[in-house]
């Protein structure tokens, strides 16, 4: 295992492109850990070294997995995003809890979060829906991560215009949250739920704007026409 992990970060490190690693800090507000190599490029390391572990078990791949998001580095943590959702066949719904302590021990930016949750969390949710429920104890924790999980662990289904009621009650939750970064993550969700469900995504806008933070509103009502936009956006004196 410790070879493996070895030679995927050797590849990493002689694709690193200087600009690329400036460019990376302009994202984030935290500092972040980056060897500099392009998203791209790192999809096509990953997919490299996956076809030398995919006939290994799926104990062994998370192990694999977990070793790789300890190192700290996006590149690393953006591999392992790669590899989790061709294994979704295989995931049980127990595995939401392993992810949960990945998600509190090693994702600390919000690239890492939603690369790790919009498909391999999402994947799980869609194979296993009572997992939601879980998603509801994150949105209630006070961890910053965890509690944009709840809410991006959700876009795809919501895209697919799954779980309406679900993604209300997420968005309930974290309504009045301070952190930008879940205002921007729940309001994200609710974006992606108003392609299919436009009126009740903005009958949920106009009956909880005046708590909901503009940031999450803006991004709500991102895909709305310019008529509801103007409503959504007027203030109630």
């Amino acid at each position: 295992m410790e070879a493996i992990i070895e030679e995927i970060r050797q590849t990493l490190q002689n694709n690193v492109d200087e600009k690329t690693r400036e460019n990376s800090h302009r994202f984030f507000k935290e500092e972040v850990k980056v060897y500099g190599v392009n998203t791209a490029l790192v999809g096509k390391i990953g997919n490299q070294y996956w076809k030398q572990i995919a006939h290994l078990g799926k104990n062994e791949i998370f192990n694999l997995c977990e070793e790789l998001l300890s190192t700290g580095y996006c590149e690393d943590a953006f591999v392992v995003s790669g590899w989790l959702p061709k294994l979704s066949n295989d995931f049980q719904a127990s595995d939401i809890y392993i992810f949960k302590n990945w998600i509190e021990s090693y994702i600390d930016n919000w690239a890492k979060c939603d690369g790790f949750c919009n498909h391999t969390v999402g994947d799980l949710i869609m194979e296993y829906p009572q997992s939601i429920e879980e998603l509801k104890v994150w949105a209630r924790t006070d961890q910053r991560w965890l509690k944009r999980a709840a809410a991006v662990s959700l876009i795809i289904p919501a895209r697919k215009g799954m779980y309406l009621q679900d993604v209300f009650e997420i968005a309930k939750i974290l309504l009045t949250d301070a952190d930008d970064m879940v205002q921007k993550g729940y309001g994200w969700m609710l974006k992606e739920s108003s392609r299919l469900h436009q009126k009740d995504v903005f009958q949920f806008v106009l009956e909880h704007k005046k708590e909901m933070p503009r940031t999450a509103l803006r991004y709500a009502i991102e895909l709305m026409p310019p008529d509801l936009k103007k409503e959504a956006m007027l203030k109630d004196w």
